[in-house]
């Protein structure tokens, strides 16, 4: 039994660079698959990241089920992680070659279906992405900005009614302290 846990097929070496492989690979060919794969999922994108979870796990424990094999492998992924989203954090322009730059899908309430189009995105999931933020529909919408990170982001057209309702606040208690200074300098003037 302890040898089929701990008993390595492979070296530690090549345990630390198969996972470092498809690391890489991993973050190229989500890079070129689109933001859409990030966080826009459907079903159909769900099913891809799936298989390719199980396409590359043989690929990065080879045929080893080892317990340590597995730990070796898993400590390996978290390290280059680390390394890698330290080394985008100190260098910006690799940062911005492999996050991408965000993409506008909607200026001024109009859809940009060229750029929809080149990023994938359809009308009905921008829709529901808006509804998801709070917006009854896309005509309340000022702006759609397809981020580095797969996030749809939205600007209304009108402010929310919590900002309109404190601006109305806020004006209205300027009047009120404007009504208030003045019975202030009536009732001054009176004592005097």
């Amino acid at each position: 039994m302890w040898d089929n846990m701990f008993d390595l097929d492979l070296s530690i070496l090549e345990k630390v660079l198969r996972p470092v492989f498809i690391y890489v690979f991993l973050i190229i060919g989500l890079r070129l698959a689109g933001k859409r794969e990030l966080a826009q999922l459907n079903a159909m994108d769900l099913v891809v990241l799936l298989m390719i979870a199980n396409t590359v796990q043989n690929s990065i424990i080879g045929n080893d089920n080892t317990v340590i094999g597995g730990i070796i492998g898993a400590i390996t992924l978290l390290v280059i992680n680390y390394g890698f989203v330290r080394f985008l954090f100190s260098h910006p322009k690799f940062d911005q070659l492999v996050e991408g730059e965000p993409v506008c899908l909607m200026d001024h309430g109009e859809l940009k279906r060229d750029k929809m189009q080149r990023e994938l995105v359809t009308k009905s999931e921008l829709e529901i992405a808006a509804h998801k933020q709070g917006f009854g529909s896309l005509d309340q919408v000022e702006k759609a900005v397809l981020e580095s990170s797969g996030v749809i982001s939205f600007v209304g057209k009108d402010p929310p009614v919590s900002e309109a309702r404190h601006g109305e606040l806020t004006k209205r208690l300027d009047e009120i302290l404007a009504e208030l200074t003045d019975v202030r300098k009536a009732l001054a003037a009176k004592e005097a």
